[in-house]
């Protein structure tokens, strides 16, 4: 009796090609939206994710804007971490390019990440060196133009063969020195990851470099534990050697991490279920279909309930089709889901050139979509299917 109830179903439903789409237009979009937005979602925490993966959570962020002609110096930093050995092991402070790119040939890379560190920076970011050496000490003491390389740009730059060669970041000239282990994850290899990185010497990068500054640090705990203290000591102490206007921010990057995800978590909640109210109104639609069609088949309802049949084979018959009608629905749009994120992470690339982001469906996304979607579809055809089985088979037979 069920197989032939859902039998008949699937043949009422396509007995109207054109109308059926159009009454399953809310739901496919409300699925396809779905899965893109909880897909974006995903992209994000991953795109997230990959950034931290490979450093500690005992490590704190120090970022320094100063607005005044007052400054931190490097040696102030160091100063403050020697002043609590039980609180910090270590730091690297980390100089930016000034809007410099890299240079090979003749061919810019703007994508590369170009920063200079301390000879600390690949212990505290978990990079080892494949080849050759990584900075050292008197590098920085004598200023040296010499640079470390990803394993990425080894590989797609030089072709494997980048170890002694040269590079270009602004108007100077670096010898590559040393060569970093591949480190990013198949799933991470959007474009070189966390390998698409040049490291040069800090103090080289200030001195050839007026537009270059140390505005950020990474410090290395001595116990995660006691982050908290750490975290606010560190802010206590910068913050007295700049000026009220300066911005100084302290967090570690587990927090950073948390408080990431909780926004991505939100703004993914909000925007799914905007989405959702496109489910809504495809179940409206097909209780609005299923209405007329109740109307149309009001002698065919007459006949059946004539003959024997009961008011519950009646409701499950319409409710029945209301299901399959949100069902099909549901399929659809997870196929249209999928191959729109095929199309955005197309797209994706040529807009957004800084940063790397992909839009990674979820299948159990698609799957509570298509869930939702059909009990939607069974709740709002059962305010017409109860109507089909109430009518009366003498008033039905009469209906022209």
């Amino acid at each position: 009796m069920i197989k032939e109830t859902f039998k008949q179903a699937v043949q009422n439903v396509l007995s109207n090609k054109v109308r059926t789409f159009l009454t399953m237009l809310g739901i496919i979009i409300g699925v396809m939206a779905v899965i893109v937005i909880v897909g974006l979602g995903n992209g994000m925490t991953h795109m997230m994710q990959d950034f931290y993966s490979d450093m500690g959570s005992d490590i704190l962020a120090v970022n320094i804007m100063t607005a005044s002609t007052r400054s931190v110096e490097v040696n102030d930093v160091y100063r403050i971490i020697n002043e609590k050995p039980e609180y910090y092991k270590g730091l690297s402070p980390i100089a930016s390019v000034g809007g410099d790119t890299l240079r090979v040939a003749g061919e810019k890379y703007r994508r590369t990440y170009i920063s200079g560190v301390n000879e600390d920076y690949t212990t505290i970011n978990n990079y080892k060196v494949a080849k050759g050496r990584g900075i050292q000490y008197t590098d920085l003491i004598d200023n040296k133009n010499i640079c470390v390389i990803g394993d990425y740009v080894d590989r797609k730059i030089f072709g494997g063969n980048g170890l002694g060669s040269t590079l270009k970041v602004g108007a100077s000239e670096y010898r590559i020195v040393g060569v970093l282990e591949g480190r990013s994850r198949p799933a991470a290899q959007y474009e070189g990851g966390n390998d698409d990185i040049v490291l040069i010497p800090y103090t080289t990068l200030m001195s050839v470099n007026n537009t270059s500054s140390v505005s950020q640090y990474y410090v290395v705990l001595q116990d995660a534990d006691h982050s908290d203290e750490a975290q606010e000591y560190m802010q206590k102490s910068i913050k007295k050697l700049v000026s009220k206007d300066d911005y100084v921010y302290v967090q570690s990057l587990s927090a950073a991490m948390a408080q990431m995800s909780s926004m991505i978590n939100v703004m993914v909640g909000v925007l799914t279920a905007i989405a959702g109210i496109s489910l809504l109104v495809g179940g409206i639609g097909i209780m609005n279909i299923m209405l007329v069609s109740v109307t149309e088949r009001t002698r065919e309802i007459g006949i059946r309930k004539a003959l024997g049949a009961q008011e519950s084979t009646i409701l499950t018959q319409f409710v029945v089709e209301a299901g399959v009608t949100s069902a099909l629905g549901g399929c659809l749009g997870i196929v249209l889901g999928y191959v729109v994120s095929a199309i955005i992470n197309q797209i994706l690339p040529y807009i957004l050139t800084d940063i790397t982001l992909n839009v990674t469906p979820s299948a159990g996304a698609a799957a509570i979509a298509v869930g939702i979607s059909c009990g939607i579809g069974v709740l709002f055809g059962f305010l017409p299917a109860r109507r089909a089985a109430s009518l009366n088979p003498i008033e039905a037979l009469r209906y022209d």
